[in-house]
């Protein structure tokens, strides 16, 4: 076991648990956010769990409002919101901090492991900064709906900028590549 799946989270229900308990399955973690003009993502993640969950394969959503104050609400809010807008049926977590000072373990770890993200991170920086407003700097997780993929073996085997869709065809060929190695 790698010491990220030894980190205690709570599900959105308040359980405790850990990633040890996706053990043995490719998971893309993510930092989510309901007020957020990438908010639509929802849709598409929840595709991509239906997609590959039965290859061992989860979607982990983590609620975060370090980013313009685009995740207000209470754990009990976020989870109607998800189920209501967008039939979220992949696994949330209590809401959490992923940046800054007070940022939780998990994702002190998933951006240690892997410090840059690809697919347009500074391109959506200068976005941020046009409209006045000033961005996180790597490693940082640099806005909602960032994604670590993390391998079978627990470690990082990828991380991707927040613009990067969920059926964009990197971040998918990356989690075929981790569901089915050496094909």
């Amino acid at each position: 076991m790698t010491a990220i799946q030894d980190i205690p989270l709570k599900t959105i229900k308040g359980a405790d648990t850990s990633l040890a308990d996706y053990a043995g399955q490719v998971l893309l973690v993510v930092n989510v956010a309901s007020k957020c003009g990438l908010t639509p993502q929802y849709e598409g993640l929840e595709a991509l769990y239906a997609k590959y969950r039965d290859q061992g394969f989860a979607v982990l959503g983590f609620p975060a409002n370090n980013f313009g104050g685009q995740e207000p609400g209470s754990d009990a809010e976020i989870a109607d919101f998800c189920t209501l807008n967008f039939a979220v049926d992949f696994p949330m977590f209590s809401k959490i901090s992923v940046a800054g000072e007070d940022r939780h373990p998990l994702y002190a770890a998933l951006t240690a492991a892997e410090p840059t993200a690809q697919g347009g991170g500074e391109d959506f920086r200068e976005k941020l900064r046009g409209h006045g407003l000033t961005p996180t700097e790597a490693p940082d997780v640099l806005w909602n709906f960032e994604k670590f993929l993390i391998g079978r073996d627990g470690e990082v085997a990828a991380r991707f900028a927040p613009t990067t869709a969920p059926n964009d065809d990197a971040l998918i060929s990356a989690i075929e590549r981790e569901l089915h190695p050496g094909e």
